[in-house]
Order: C-alpha cells, then sequence, then structure tokens
C-alpha cells in the first residue's frame, strides 16, 4: 500500500524501510513532525498479516491491534481504485469510537491507468463515493455503523498532496503541549535503524527470491570517535537462502552491505563501518524467545 513511504513522506525523513516486498514494516515505529502550531505523533504499525499465522505473524498483529487503543485519528491506508478481501479484514479491526481517514494512497499509478483526465476524474470520484457508505456495507461486521470521516486521495510522492493530509490530520488532534522537542523525528535508536536499514537492502536486492523470514540482529554498535562501527547478522532459515543472500562469489551481499552503508551514513551523518555475516537459524520465526530478543514478542 505504500505506507512506510507514505510515513517517510509525512515526517520528511526516512525512518521506516520500504520494499516492493510486502508486509516489510514489523515494528510499531513512531515519527515526529513539527507545524508552527501542531506536532504530529505517527505510528507506523505492520501491515496486518491475514495469510502465514506464525508466531511471528500473530505478534505483528498484537502490535497493530494494541497501536489503535493509543491513538487520536487513524490513517487506513489502502492503493486507489482498489478494495480487496485483505482490505476488509482489517476494516473489521477498526473501532467505532475513532475518527478514521481512508488514505487512497498511490494515485500516480491510479491516474496512468486511464487514457483523458476526464475517464480518471470519474473513475476516482465513483471509487470515492462507494467508499463513501458504512463499513458494514464495505464489508466489515454488521454492526459496524461507521463511515470515514475523510476520504483523501493521494501520491505519497507529491510533496502538495502530503501537506493536504498533514492539514486534514491537524484537525483531529486534541490540545495538548508538545511531547518532543522540534529536533525529535523518532522515538527509535541508531541501532534499530540500522538494523531495518539493512534488512530493506536485503529485501530490495533479493526481490521476491527471499521469503519473508529473514531479519537482522545487529552485533555490535558503537562509536569509534566520529565514525560508527556496527557489525550485524542477517539471520534465515534455511541454506538456500543463505546462498541467494550471498550469491556468486559473495557478490550479493557486498552489494547489500555497501548500499546499507551509505544509507546509514546520510541518516546518521557520518562515516559508518559496517560488518555483514549471514547465519542459518532454522525456525526463528516460531521461536518466541527469538522474537522476544528482536522485540517484536
Amino acid at each position: 500500500m505504500g505506507k512506510s513511504t507514505l510515513l517517510n513522506a509525512l515526517v520528511g525523513q526516512k525512518i521506516s524501510i520500504t520494499s516492493r516486498k510486502a508486509q516489510t514494516t514489523r515494528h510499531r515505529i513512531l515519527g515526529i513532525q513539527n507545524r508552527e502550531e501542531a506536532q504530529f505523533i505517527f505510528i507506523d504499525t505492520p501491515g496486518f498479516q491475514t495469510r502465514l499465522m506464525n508466531t511471528l505473524n500473530k505478534a505483528l498483529n498484537r502490535t497493530v491491534t494494541t497501536a489503535l487503543q493509543d491513538v487520536n485519528v487513524a490513517c487506513f491506508v489502502v492503493e486507489a481504485g482498489y478494495f480487496g478481501e485483505d482490505d476488509k479484514k482489517v476494516l473489521k479491526l477498526l473501532p467505532d469510537d475513532l475518527p478514521v481517514v481512508l488514505v487512497l494512497n498511490k494515485l500516480d499509478l491510479f491516474n496512468s491507468r486511464f487514457q483523458t483526465p476526464s475517464e480518471r476524474d470519474q473513475a476516482l470520484l465513483n471509487f470515492m463515493k462507494d467508499m463513501s457508505r458504512p463499513w458494514c456495507e464495505l464489508g466489515g461486521h454488521e454492526d459496524q455503523k461507521s463511515e470515514f470521516a475523510e476520504i483523501v486521495p493521494m501520491s505519497a510522492k507529491s510533496p502538495g498532496d502530503v501537506q493536504r493530509l498533514l492539514d486534514v490530520l491537524e484537525g483531529y488532534l486534541p490540545e495538548a503541549e508538545a511531547v518532543y522537542d522540534g529536533e525529535t523525528i523518532t522515538d527509535r535508536s541508531e541501532r534499530f535503524l540500522a538494523a531495518e536499514i539493512l534488512r530493506e537492502k536485503v529485501f530490495r536486492f533479493t526481490g521476491e527470491e527471499l521469503p519473508y523470514t529473514s531479519t537482522v540482529v545487529i552485533d555490535q554498535f558503537k562509536m569509534d570517535g566520529k565514525m560508527r562501527r556496527i557489525a550485524a547478522t542477517i539471520l534465515v532459515d534455511r541454506d538456500s537462502h543463505k546462498a541467494m543472500i550471498i550469491g556468486a562469489k559473495g557478490e550479493r551481499l557486498k552489494k547489500i552491505s555497501t548500499d546499507a552503508r551509505i544509507d546509514m551514513e546520510k541518516l546518521f551523518d557520518g562515516k559508518v563501518f559496517l560488518e555483514t555475516w549471514v547465519k542459518v537459524k532454522r525456525g526463528w520465526a516460531d521461536d518466541r524467545a527469538e522474537l522476544r530478543a528482536q522485540g517484536l514478542e
């Protein structure tokens, strides 16, 4: 749905990893954006898992449902022009007592499907009218009489669209003192962000080949003067997955590590020395102790 890309655009900094592989986000990630008279505290949750129900995915779903209890307004992000069975399953999670803004993301892709602006506008209008019905009519529970508080078509790649969404959301924020100072953009540590950046590169360089069950563990993160020295292990479930990541003569792992290091240096604004290994740990996604160690359980 482009949810993490949207969060990065709203915050104005890359704090949540993105990938063409679905269900990339695994942790609750907090991002902060400040305006002159408003502070937005965004919570990027994992996508709700509707298929493989291993211990990892059950833990991710608990993260989603718990986050809904702690916010003033929720953004339900779908792809513009599409509302499928998986979206309906997520709709059933939404509480009736919370304002929910429906974000029709990837508007740029939606627009590209039509030959004329008039065809595009009519199709978008029809879709928005259909989505303005009560949730019970859209595939939610029979007792879900609520409707979306707002429907916002947009592209996370358009700065103007991002500002328009912020304008909409600002109207739902309660009056209160700022929770964070103006320089803070996330509650996550550099150690966590380093692991996420490396995991993003693993997904990007393996595409659909590598199964969802791979992760990154930071073994060492220390400052050496102004340089960050980071040692990381990529955990996979099978020997074939390890070979897939390493690649011929180690070339794929080298590319993964180089791209990750470059992104870390941009985010941390300093030099990074990164060492990366790949290790097979069978069944880690069903290992509660391993999930707890990674903050996922």
